[in-house]
């Protein structure tokens, strides 16, 4: 359970104009579509998809880290990261099954985002038939075999030129467009629940504010004392 009261104590320390911001971003807010990404090592363009999915409701992003480290370069994610809950797998050697089956275990959909005789056009692509989890690759080799072996689904963007491929960055920006603007023009429960709201809410105050955790700690000490 949350704690409301700590809630409505830390909203004291903000503006009532950032206080209402939290709670428009909040109402935009997803955990029915989330990303994954396996294995990237240009940080450059790792970080400007999380600056996407940030700017497009995106509240989940897991990391796959197999042979190369997720680093996030703050000049270009422009602090994205503090606003959603980044995932990384690297416990393993081989950590794509682990986050694939998690994800699958949580009611996702494996969607592989490349080329594939069983592909869907972006635009043909069906948002209601569940939870959606995203998987983009390194732009050198793309996604792993045992993604697209594994994979429920395979998402297309149509090109008409001559280059075979969108960067990730620039991929990733185009299907979460489009993928949540679908979304939020439905009429699928695609938003957070209450209890979701409240501690993500509470999170964000807790980071916006300095010196939270001395705050925080007060706030329990008078509340024991009026106990």
């Amino acid at each position: 359970m949350v704690d409301e009261g700590l809630i409505d104590y830390l909203a004291g320390f903000i503006t009532k104009k950032r206080l209402n911001q939290f709670y428009r971003v909040l109402e935009n807010r997803t955990r029915y579509i989330t990303v994954i990404l396996e294995d990237i090592y240009q940080s450059q363009n790792a970080s400007a998809v999380l600056r996407s999915c940030e700017c497009f409701g995106i509240q989940d992003v897991h990391v796959i880290e197999n042979k190369n480290e997720f680093t996030i370069n703050s000049e270009v994610s422009l602090g994205a990261s503090k606003w959603i809950d980044l995932y990384r797998y690297n416990q393993e050697g081989w950590n794509t099954p682990v986050a694939l089956n998690k994800l699958r275990e949580n009611g996702y959909r494996i969607i592989a985002t490349t080329p594939h005789t069983n592909d869907v056009l972006l635009d043909d692509f069906d948002v209601k038939a569940g939870k959606i989890a995203l998987v983009f690759g390194t732009e050198l080799t793309g996604i792993s075999d045992y993604v697209k072996d594994n994979a429920d689904g395979f998402l297309k963007i149509p090109m008409v030129g001559f280059t075979e491929s969108f960067n990730i960055s620039v991929s990733a920006s185009i299907v979460l467009y489009q993928l949540t603007s679908r979304l939020r023009n439905s009429e699928i429960n695609w938003q957070l629940s209450g209890d979701e709201h409240k501690a993500l809410l509470l999170s964000w105050l807790k980071t916006s504010i300095r010196k939270s955790e001395l705050i925080v700690n007060k706030y329990i000490s008078n509340r024991g004392t009026q106990s």
